[in-house]
């Protein structure tokens, strides 16, 4: 009995030993393959800045608010009041930090616009504790960069990598000043590319998971070869903090802006003159699409140069030879694009491909507005169709939107209109790929659809045009 017992547990302990083998094998290989930034920090880190600005107070005209205790009285709380309410203390300096790295031995550094926006003065510190009085030689603001240049020689110059060659995946790092605390090292790998962000339409984002706070913005993202493919920009958060979510400028497109800045002094870009939108499940079956994919052309502007050639409801999925897999793919396309060049443009139109020839024209400072529809009609005349009270427009309010033909939506009751998201005051300008010129054609019109079609409809509201698809009831 002995001896069978002993067997038995030798022969679990040997089975053990190879259980445990391949993990305790992968577990080893695994911490291996981690990388290490100690070489990358050492090297690369005295080529990173940091930056404070100051922004001198603006006068306030606006109402103050009087002391709850005369001011020439001694209360206890006169300090803390008059620190809070005294019309007479005078407004102070605000300030502000960032980061930057070096561009150039002779004092060019980059940044980001919002780091420098508004100051009065900037201030640079280098690693060997230095600080010097920058200039500032030009910033973009859709591109969130601007060029510095200090009044120095020698500096420590980091290299610029290849942001169109990462991968999602890969390892970065970066080197910044979060909360002041400058030459900060934070890792984490690249979760996606060409990520657009609602107030950036012309910055396809790096997104990363590294830890970016208030202070890193303008610092660089390297790659494990310690060259700087990014400029850290954004975070995500509900809170001011980091949450996972960060979002850095690709160096490709910051170098385009700093060369332009340095030559020009300015920032040039491709514009297209449209105002664009996603293309939906229900917008892309409203269109007999097979496929989502492309920019859904909601309205082509009157200062356009696709004016004639480009109309709404065409779908563009090609771009001067490159796909347009999204509607935030475009502008970032668009943009790059040089002005006054012609371009071949893939458009989707009434479910067929064709082939448009486009000059690219200058991206304006200022977009010209639409005027908007007037919210409510002068009369009500209780014609209804799909859900909707309509009203034939007058010659003023079709001279002050630039239409020729729509009908004003006065209410919009349960229905069709209502599940596509049609409010009142909006103009339907075109339903199924054609112009609706009155209520007339346009009721007559509603009685042909059948149940279950999905017809696209083109609403203008507060001065811009805009597809929605009406599922028929």
């Amino acid at each position: 009995m002995g001896i069978r017992m002993a067997k038995l547990v030798l022969t679990l302990f040997v089975s053990a030993l190879f259980t445990l083998a391949p993990i305790q094998y992968v577990q080893a290989n695994s911490i291996a393959q981690l990388p290490n930034f100690t070489e990358l920090v050492k090297k690369y880190s005295p080529g990173v800045v940091n930056i404070s600005t100051t922004i001198k107070a603006e006068a306030d005209n606006g109402p103050k608010r009087a002391m709850p205790y005369p001011k020439d009285g001694n209360h206890e709380f006169n300090d803390l009041f008059r620190h809070y309410f005294d019309d007479d203390a005078p407004e102070k300096d605000t300030s502000s930090l960032g980061s930057g790295f070096i561009l150039s031995s002779d004092g060019y550094i980059l940044t980001n616009h919002h780091v420098v926006a508004g100051a009065t003065e900037i201030i640079v510190k280098l690693s060997d504790r230095r600080e010097l009085v920058a200039e500032l030689k030009g910033s973009d603001v859709r591109s969130d960069i601007a060029l510095l240049k200090v009044d120095a020689t020698d500096l420590p110059v980091l290299e610029m990598g290849e942001s169109s060659k990462l991968e999602v995946g890969e390892w970065v790092a970066a080197i910044g000043s979060p909360f002041g605390f400058d030459h900060s090292v934070t890792i984490g790998i690249v979760s996606a590319k060409e990520r657009s962000l609602p107030s950036e339409s012309y910055v396809p984002f790096i997104q990363t998971d590294v830890a970016i706070n208030p202070g890193n913005s303008g610092g660089p993202l390297f790659n494990l070869e310690g060259k700087v493919v990014g400029v850290n920009s954004q975070i995500y958060s509900r809170t001011g903090g980091f949450m996972g979510l960060s979002f850095a400028i690709p160096i490709d497109v910051a170098m385009d802006v700093v060369n332009q800045l340095k030559s020009k002094g300015k920032v040039s870009r491709g514009w297209l003159g449209v105002i664009i939108q996603e293309v939906t499940r229900d917008l892309a079956k409203s269109f007999n699409m097979q496929r989502i994919r492309g920019a859904l052309v909601a309205q082509v502007l009157d200062e356009s140069s696709a004016k004639g050639i480009l109309q709404g409801g065409d779908v563009i999925i090609e771009f001067d030879g490159k796909k347009v897999a999204t509607v935030a793919a475009l502008p970032v396309i668009v943009g790059q694009t040089k002005v006054g060049s012609e371009v071949d443009v893939k458009v989707l139109r009434a479910g067929k491909e064709q082939l448009l020839k486009l000059t690219i024209a200058e991206l304006p400072d200022e977009i010209g507005k639409v005027a908007k529809a007037p919210k409510e009609p002068k009369k009500e005349n209780d014609k209804v169709a799909l859900g909707m009270v309509i009203q034939d427009l007058d010659d003023s309010v079709r001279k002050a939107l630039g239409i020729t033909s729509g009908v004003l939506v006065h209410r919009v009751k349960p229905g069709p209109a209502a599940d596509a998201g049609i409010t009142s005051g909006d103009v339907i300008t075109v339903v199924a790929g054609k112009a609706i010129e009155n209520t007339k054609q346009f009721i007559e019109m509603s009685k042909t659809f059948k149940k279950g079609d999905v017809i696209p409809v083109l609403v203008r509201r507060e001065g811009a045009s805009r597809f929605v698809a009406m599922k028929i009831q």
